[in-house]
């Protein structure tokens, strides 16, 4: 084979399994024959794939009996696939997080937190308040979250309501050893938003859930 043409081989390969990966991580787990119908291409294309990214760690499949025939491989993304999304260097978060708490205390890795927030909500305020309908104040939120690494979307709802998706958290790791960065996210949405706007999630990825998943109310229904 031409040397010249690996590198362009590669490439391709590189960026069929990050497409691969791109789906898993918006959509949850997805057997090959799925895949294939969204990448354009053979499930035998995609199976090749599959097993060379589980081979690298990437992801693992959950077999699913079906009515005749085999059981189904439904493929899902592992931890160490998360090298492959923004982190927010979160190893240099955690370390710096575990620095403040014992050298300043909570007191002061609260008010961090909060400042932050309040950093957050000047910007957001800028490009979410132009918009009058609450659709168009979640898509503007959902791009500015999705530039920040966050691969969020809207979907309305048929009962009127909203759902705020978040595929991805770069801080994950800094959240999971401090909470108030979850806690001070759903207030900024929620200021954000207005208090007639009822606020409420309902999947968490610290839980344990592929994503984390807020309803937006604007009835306010309780």
């Amino acid at each position: 084979m031409d040397s010249s043409k690996k590198p362009n081989r590669r490439r391709k390969e590189f960026q069929t399994r990050k497409a691969i990966m791109d789906i898993l991580k918006t959509e949850g787990a997805q057997d090959s024959q799925a895949l294939a119908r969204r990448l354009g291409v053979t499930a035998m294309a995609v199976r090749q794939h599959l097993y060379a990214m589980q081979d690298e760690k990437l992801i693992g499949y959950t077999e699913v009996p079906r009515p005749k025939g085999r059981p189904a491989k439904f493929w899902e993304l592992t931890p160490a696939a998360n090298k492959f999304f923004p982190d927010g260097n979160s190893e240099l978060l955690v370390d710096m997080i575990g620095l403040i708490d014992d050298v300043l205390g909570q007191d002061a890795l609260s008010n961090l937190v909060m400042q932050r927030s309040q950093n957050q909500f000047a910007d957001y305020q800028k490009q979410v308040a132009i918009h009058e309908s609450l659709e168009g104040k979640l898509d503007a939120l959902a791009q500015i979250r999705t530039e920040e690494g966050y691969m969020a979307e809207i979907q309305p709802q048929a009962d009127g309501t909203f759902w705020l998706i978040e595929n991805h958290c770069p801080i994950c790791a800094a959240a999971q050893v401090c909470q108030k960065f979850c806690f001070a996210e759903q207030a900024l949405f929620q200021k954000l938003l207005g208090p007639e706007i009822k606020i409420q999630r309902l999947e968490y990825m610290l839980e344990g859930e592929r994503r984390c998943l807020y309803e937006i109310n604007p009835m306010n229904v309780d």
